[in-house]
């Protein structure tokens, strides 16, 4: 996932009604979990002739992804990846996976790509290939209002983050065992926005999207503290090493950028 970003525009009307199909497909996506072997070359649909892409998204990470009441998987990165499939003509099927195994399910040929605000890292690099980015994004302290955390003297206080994360790793970085604090990650950001308004951590560092939507059920006594963090966190689809899927990607993207599609979804997931 992330830390500090930069963000990625005229629709036509053919554009703004691709836009629509999209958006209601993405809540009939498949919530399957990911426990069949993806081909590495795709297969194919017998009903349509048209060729499935097999992705995963964590489906607990709102807005970028999240898992609705039914069950069905929705969120930005859904979204993304549905417009994507819709430009390359194939049928997008989409499954949840946990966090901390989606880049080994990934390489065990679960399935064929990632799309759920991963951030580009070297360390990921080593592992997986990423096609251009999607979004980029900023990073944000998110902590009670008025309370006792100033980001300028970050000290003795207790700062919460997601694991595996660029925010969990900016936090071990810079602040762990550092003049007092105490770092702790959890394995999504439910939980580290609960320790937080149970008051158990001082601060949460967590992506800027990610915060402003835990604010909008949670603004009573809760806010943003201090400047954004921009540590140019881009975010990108994550394929196997050698994958020509990629590039298939990057083509699908470049034109969803330039037809608005893009823009409508990040209008309608993020107000930006």
């Amino acid at each position: 996932m992330l830390t500090s970003r930069l963000v990625w525009y005229t629709l036509s009307a053919s554009a703004a009604l691709g836009v629509t199909l999209a958006l209601s497909a993405c809540n009939n996506a498949s919530t399957t979990q990911p426990t069949e072997a993806a081909d590495a070359t795709n297969t194919s649909s017998a009903a349509s002739g048209a060729k499935t892409i097999r992705i995963a998204t964590e489906g607990a990470y709102p807005p970028f992804n999240f898992t609705n009441a039914d069950g069905s998987l929705g969120g930005f990165d859904v979204e993304v990846a549905q417009a994507l499939c819709d430009q390359m003509k194939a049928k997008c099927d989409i499954v949840a996976q946990d966090w901390d195994g989606i880049i080994p399910g990934l390489n065990a040929k679960k399935y064929d790509a990632v799309v759920a605000g991963m951030s580009i890292t070297p360390e990921r690099q080593e592992q997986v290939d990423f096609t251009d980015p999607y979004f980029t994004n900023t990073m944000v302290w998110l902590a009670p209002t008025g309370g006792k955390f100033d980001p300028k003297n970050i000290a003795n206080v207790k700062l919460g983050g997601q694991r595996s994360t660029t925010p969990g790793a900016y936090l071990q970085e810079h602040y762990e065992g550092k003049n007092g604090v105490t770092v702790q990650l959890y394995d999504n950001y439910d939980n580290a926005y609960l320790d937080l308004k149970s008051d158990r951590s001082d601060a949460v560092l967590a992506e800027k999207v990610s915060a402003k939507a835990w604010l909008k059920d949670n603004a009573q006594g809760f806010g943003v503290v201090g400047d954004e963090i921009d540590n140019n966190d881009n975010i990108a689809i994550a394929v196997r090493k050698g994958d020509p899927l990629k590039d298939e990607f990057n083509q699908a993207m470049k034109q969803i950028r330039e037809n608005g599609t893009l823009a409508k979804l990040e209008q309608a997931n993020f107000g930006q």
